[in-house]
């Protein structure tokens, strides 16, 4: 058998390796995205070995002879699957993390501030608001002590969620009667409000809701929120600051989260006019639908999960103001628009 056969077999061998590889990730809960690549990487792999003559245009340009051209691109294409398996290994080593530090959170709230009774009837019709805070020791205060404790006809109830704070967040907030629960480590806003979640799953709320702690919302609006899923009209309400109020109107800031609006109102066929809004009311029923895994740029994943699992949405309008104090947490520059588009076509594909 002649040594271009042997390639061919070997490159054959290999791409059916890779298709299984990404089944196998895919049905074990794997996401489409990495099925995709694994299924590209094989396309590649048996075009290179089977008719190398596909990449002669390249070859000739490099001065390589197609045989050893194919060699480098199978190499190539080798060590990218390698490095996408290295990727996946570290992604699953960093959930499992949060699971442990999430885990570890509601257990410390359980403890400190459920009763027996509480943690086996919890609080039916209760409104519970998540305030997730890293480092906001300068204006978590005046968000606490502006959130009404009824709304609706609903007792409300805060819980801030400190993710790994440096600073004096935790301690103010003890200090204006809020639970807080403590991440050990910094983990994002992502885990955060997995765990703000996991709580509300904990209290068997009805509603949960999510508010910063830099003070670009208005607790006064609550009730926008919560109202739509206490008539039972909706799972899931979205504030929007493009239907209410938005204090940096026209900013670079803004020209980006209305073409991310539309471009998940585009893969979606629902309208979505803020996808970066943070200020969401969910019913605590329907969390366990959702698969959230990111750390960062969450408020994407969220409405795609949310919409992708036919929860009942509405957005409704609400005020985005400045930060009232600290700087903000978001990544400089374009890792931030990167950042959203990388978790919007990741979750996509799932």
């Amino acid at each position: 058998m002649l040594q271009g056969e042997h390639i061919s077999i070997a490159g054959v061998v290999i791409a059916l390796l890779f298709t299984a590889y990404g089944v196998y990730r895919y049905r074990g809960g794997g996401s489409r995205l990495d099925l995709l690549i694994s299924l590209l990487i094989a396309l590649g792999v048996a075009l290179v070995s089977v008719i190398p003559q596909i990449f002669e245009p390249i070859s000739r340009l490099l001065g390589l002879e197609n045989r050893a051209f194919a060699l480098l691109g199978l190499a190539n294409l080798l060590l990218f699957a390698l490095f996408l398996n290295l990727l996946g290994r570290v992604r699953e080593a960093g959930r499992r993390s949060g699971e442990i530090v999430t885990g570890l959170a509601v257990r410390e709230y359980s403890e400190k501030y459920l009763s027996p009774e509480e943690r086996a009837e919890g609080h039916p019709g209760e409104v519970l608001i998540i305030v997730p805070a890293y480092d906001e020791e300068g204006g978590i205060k005046e968000v606490l002590r502006r959130i009404p404790t009824e709304v609706n006809d609903h007792e409300v109830k805060t819980v801030v969620v400190d993710d790994g704070s440096t600073d004096a967040t935790a301690i103010i907030a003890r200090a204006e009667g809020v639970p807080v629960v403590t991440h050990v480590v910094n983990r994002g806003q992502g885990d955060a409000l997995r765990t703000g979640f996991a709580i509300a799953q904990t209290e068997k709320s009805q509603v949960v809701v999510n508010l910063d702690a830099d003070g670009q919302y208005k607790p006064e609006e609550l009730d926008r929120l919560v109202k739509p899923i206490i008539e039972g009209k909706a799972d899931f309400v979205l504030g929007s600051r493009f239907m209410g109020f938005y204090e940096e109107s026209g900013s670079v800031r803004h020209i980006g989260v209305v073409f991310f609006s539309r471009m998940i109102s585009l893969l979606t066929g629902v309208k979505v006019s803020d996808c970066t809004n943070g200020y969401r009311a969910i019913r605590v029923s329907e969390l366990h639908k959702l698969n959230l895994r990111e750390d960062r740029f969450n408020a994407n994943e969220i409405i795609l999960e949310g919409l992708k699992h036919k929860l009942r949405f509405e957005q409704v309008p609400v005020s985005m103001m400045s930060r009232a104090a600290g700087e903000t947490k978001k990544p400089a520059k374009l890792a931030y628009p990167l950042g959203v588009f990388r978790v919007i076509i990741s979750t996509w594909l799932r």
